[in-house]
């Protein structure tokens, strides 16, 4: 079955369609920062049919060498050993979901992009509209028949620690509350990098982690860049990894990519010489 590809957000109808599609490979994604195998057990559970587990420390974080942050982005040979072991080749339309807003399945999303592949959606809503919709899972562990990947590094979509000074839009993704600098339940210093926009992933969605429409996010996007260009924006979070749910957002939304600050705060806050911010964030251009 031939159809057209998608590229930022796909609906459970759409996806439901797909399931007989040799050419359709869903990826599981689903982590908990607290409790890093829980991802792992709840997709032993029950994940939807035919879907492959990406561990978001195990698969979608490396060893550091664009980055030090809590979750470095992989080398481009490790992403291509491990989208070839997910049965991912250029023929392949992915989907990825995970249960947290796709603050972690947009991790993946973004590294395929990076890595050159462009037909890969999230689950809008992710597992919980799923099983809402009434539509089945399955159980135990699936083991996808090898592909052979091939993409290169976009590193052009990828700044890093010593840039971060020279970047004239910065966008936050963590919650307020961690950007004001009232609260870090991770990272040794709270605050922000000077300068930056608070954009919290999670203003993206809905209450039943469905994305808000095209339209306004693109507003809302709009305000966050006070007269940036789109373009501009270098987004960064925690460590790298739900900041890439805003570049899915930005995407869905039909705005140009950004950029990715990969170390992210993480990174940033690790050395006590580096500047802090606190606070309300600034004001338009």
């Amino acid at each position: 079955m031939t159809t057209e590809s998608i590229n930022t957000v796909i609906s459970v109808d759409d996806l439901f369609r797909r399931l007989g599609d040799a050419g359709c490979v869903i990826v599981d994604c689903r982590y908990n920062l607290m409790d890093p195998e829980a991802g792992w057990r709840a997709y032993l559970q029950g994940h939807l049919p035919g879907a492959r587990y990406a561990h978001l420390h195990d698969d979608l974080s490396g060893a550091p060498l664009t980055d030090h942050g809590r979750h470095p982005l992989p080398s481009p040979e490790a992403l291509t050993v491990l989208f070839s072991r997910l049965g991912i080749d250029e023929a392949a339309q992915v989907v990825v979901y995970d249960d947290a807003d796709a603050g972690i399945a947009a991790r993946l999303w973004w590294l395929l992009r990076y890595m050159g592949h462009e037909a890969v959606a999230v689950l809008d809503g992710g597992v919980r509209a799923w099983t809402s919709a009434g539509l089945p899972l399955e159980s135990g562990s699936m083991e996808a028949e090898p592909k052979t990947f091939r993409g290169a590094p976009k590193r052009e979509w990828v700044v890093t620690l010593g840039e971060v000074p020279a970047q004239g839009c910065l966008v936050d993704a963590r919650a307020q509350a961690r950007y004001r600098g009232e609260e870090e339940p991770l990272d040794p210093v709270a605050g922000h990098i000077p300068g930056a926009r608070n954009h919290p992933y999670r203003d993206n969605v809905h209450a039943d982690g469905r994305f808000r429409s095209p339209q306004e996010l693109k507003l809302r996007f709009e305000k966050t860049l006070g007269g940036h260009a789109p373009e501009t924006a270098v987004y960064y979070c925690g460590s790298g990894v739900t900041a890439c749910q805003l570049l899915l957002a930005a995407a869905h939304a039909g705005l140009p990519p950004g950029r990715l600050y990969a170390g992210s705060w993480s990174e940033w806050s690790s050395d006590p010489g580096r500047p802090v911010a606190c606070g309300p964030e600034p004001g338009p251009l």
